[in-house]
């Protein structure tokens, strides 16, 4: 009779040496999961607007669409755009938005595509820049008389 030899488990080998740093993730990756973060964002406060309404019983629609993006830019102070906690939580919820219920509005009637064109460039500068600069502000600004005309 042949007497089985026991097996010990396969050695635990660390995905780095110990004391040695992980290997670095690369910018592409980051930058990714904050563009996915903040299309999931939109989409939520967008729909979130989309289902609740703004109480006045008026049927859903482009116009309705057009006049939240501007309540929400009418809240959005970019200044606040990187503070810590729920100021900035609040920031970043009206830009996500704006920038959400115009494309739904221009979606929905193409009168409102130059709301939604200004602030889809001033967002997608931002997003290059990482800072609300000269360029941004003018678009934010476009945008911003847009609602005023509205």
């Amino acid at each position: 009779m042949q007497r089985e030899q026991p097996t010990s488990p396969a050695p635990h080998i660390p995905a780095h040496a110990p004391g040695s740093a992980p290997a670095p993730r690369g910018k592409g990756t980051l930058l990714a999961a904050v563009a996915i973060g903040l299309l999931l964002g939109a989409g939520g406060v967008g729909a979130a607007w989309a289902i609740a309404g703004d109480g006045s019983g008026a049927e859903p629609g482009a116009a309705t669409d057009a006049r939240g993006a501007c309540d929400a830019l009418g809240g959005f102070d970019e200044a606040k755009f990187t503070a810590k906690g729920d100021e900035g939580l609040v920031a970043l919820n009206r830009w996500s938005g704006a920038v959400t219920l115009s494309a739904a509005a221009a979606a929905g009637d193409p009168a409102y595509k130059p709301l939604s064109d200004s602030l889809s460039r001033a967002q997608h500068r931002h997003a290059q820049v990482f800072d609300f600069d000269a360029e941004v502000k003018k678009d934010l600004a476009q945008a911003r008389g847009i609602c005023e005309d509205l």
